[in-house]
């Protein structure tokens, strides 16, 4: 569950489902609503093409719709995407930042613990990996992001997309689990109450004068 201003879920998901082999990941400054709404946007539009044109979604359209809408907004929608899939041309991945522009890279990191994952990638990244290990290199990463950036999280999850379709490996590594649960719970002061309410009528504090000079035209 995702409200305006907090998270109260540490364990919410930041995936988004675009059309069936393209998904977006998502780094929000403050947990903003306006990322879920613009992320089913886009996989709306994107099913209401499949329809008008009877073909699958290409990678690089729904790049597009996405990064017309945050431009648009001039960087007021706070939201940092990477989006992968696979089309008829291939794989893709895309950056895409809060104020439109995008990157078109062969690994890709975005938020507060990028920097730290990105060293992760630029150090052991190469062609022609297999799954298992594009998944411990992105898990290394991501893990490398947890322990350096206190704003990325506390799991690891991985979606795997190939055109055979796209494998979703929830909380695949947790490496900081939750080790201490009072056991007496907590409890949270009450709001400040209403000590007194007085009303201030306005009607009896304006005065109206007649007559003065004419204002020239």
């Amino acid at each position: 569950m995702v409200l305006q201003t907090s998270v109260v879920s540490s364990n919410c998901t930041l995936e988004h489902y675009s059309c069936k082999l393209l998904y977006s990941h998502s780094h929000v400054i403050v947990t903003n609503p306006l990322l879920y709404i613009s992320s089913d946007m886009v996989s709306s539009q994107l099913q209401l093409h499949r329809y008008h044109t009877g073909r699958e979604s290409r990678v690089v359209t729904a790049l597009t719709l996405l990064k017309r809408h945050l431009f648009n907004y001039q960087g007021y929608v706070q939201a940092a995407l990477v989006l992968g899939g696979v089309d008829v041309t291939g794989p893709h991945l895309h950056t895409i930042y809060p104020h439109g522009s995008t990157d078109t890279l062969p690994f890709a990191t975005m938020g507060s613990g990028s920097l730290a994952a990105m060293a992760v990638f630029e150090s052991k990244y190469r062609e022609g990996l297999t799954r298992d290990e594009g998944i411990n290199l992105v898990t290394e990463a991501i893990c490398s992001g947890i322990f350096n950036d206190l704003g990325s999280g506390s799991n690891v999850d991985i979606c795997v997309i190939t055109k055979g379709g796209k494998e979703y490996l929830r909380n695949h590594l947790q490496p900081n689990p939750r080790t201490y649960v009072s056991s007496k719970g907590y409890s949270f002061p009450k709001k400040t109450e209403v000590l007194m309410t007085k009303i201030t009528p306005l009607k009896e504090k304006v005065e109206i004068i007649e007559g003065g000079d004419a204002m020239e035209e």
